[in-house]
């Protein structure tokens, strides 16, 4: 008669006491950075919804003082808030489309180790982290192309950043050259390797990419303020940024008569700023999966 088999005692390891104390410790500490982190937010947004007595005597803390709301009113009730609004939108995407085109595309050729010249390209990549032609050429280059005045004097300067092409380049490297050996005796060309195969096992620094991307030209106001004339064409930022110049000084002339005017100028910074990076939190959740991910593996060497 067969031996019944008996399943193994499955064991548990117990924590050491040092152990226990270092996760004590660690989540001590964690904690005690994430509330420095979030405080500065959470103070802005409680000085966001405060009257401006509680702001000017320094009385706003994590809690609005004084609920008031009047700042969001007059920033919302203007027609060019909401055209600038849009432009920053469209702005970002076609911004963020074409320097994810040109990033990974220049990336992954430089990724190529057999790539004739791949040093030099390499070289002029880097050569631009450390030397530019200056703020004065660069008006004069703009202007004499033809790109004042229209989306292309936002999108196309900065469509490359040096230290994104590098990590997706590092990345690259990393991908088991196996698997484009099978795609190229599969019958797979150049393009469609990289469509089909390469991109589709990228998805985590190709989200962290556009997360980078995304968020620099949200927040660019220069570029605009410099090439653009026309107020109907800004992006949010420099209407916003116009916006507390314009309430600062008309309180200065005013004599702080106004009291409207008075509590704009008060919390605008605030306002504008809760306003500007509302729509980056609300899509980093979205993404902050591959954030990590996406980072380490283009930056550890395989």
């Amino acid at each position: 008669m067969a031996r019944r088999l008996e399943r193994p005692t499955p064991t548990t390891v117990k924590d050491s006491r040092g152990y226990k104390v270092f996760t004590v410790i660690n989540v001590l500490v964690l904690t005690g950075v994430m509330a420095i982190t979030l405080y500065p937010f959470a103070n802005i947004i409680a000085q966001s919804f405060s009257s401006e007595g509680f702001i000017n005597a320094g009385q706003v803390n994590l809690v609005p003082r004084g609920f008031n709301v009047e700042t969001y009113r007059t920033v919302m009730a203007d027609n060019m808030f909401w055209i600038n609004y849009r432009n920053t939108v469209v702005y970002t995407v076609v911004a963020t489309t074409i320097a994810m085109v040109l990033t990974t595309t220049y990336a992954y050729a430089i990724s190529k180790k057999n790539l004739r010249g791949r040093n030099f390209f390499i070289m002029v990549a880097v050569f631009t982290m450390f030397f530019n032609g200056g703020l004065i050429p660069n008006y004069v280059l703009i202007n004499a192309i033809g790109f004042t005045n229209t989306i292309w004097a936002i999108v196309i300067p900065n469509a490359i950043s040096v230290f994104n092409l590098l990590v997706m380049k590092a990345f690259f490297e990393n991908m088991p050259d196996e698997l484009e050996e099978a795609a190229a005796i599969d019958g797979l060309g150049t393009y469609r390797t990289l469509l089909r195969i390469v991109l589709p096992l990228s998805k985590a620094v190709i989200a962290t990419m556009v997360l980078f991307y995304a968020v620099s030209f949200w927040n660019s106001w220069f570029q605009a303020f410099l090439y653009l004339d026309d107020a109907r064409l800004y992006p949010v930022t420099v209407y916003l940024r116009n916006l507390i110049a314009g309430a600062t000084t008309a309180t200065s002339v005013a004599g702080g008569s106004s009291d409207g005017m008075t509590q704009v100028a008060s919390n605008i910074q605030s306002v504008t700023m809760v306003l500007t990076v509302l729509p980056i939190i609300c899509l980093y959740p979205f993404i902050q999966k591959y954030f990590v991910s996406g980072v380490m593996l283009g930056s550890v060497k395989g």
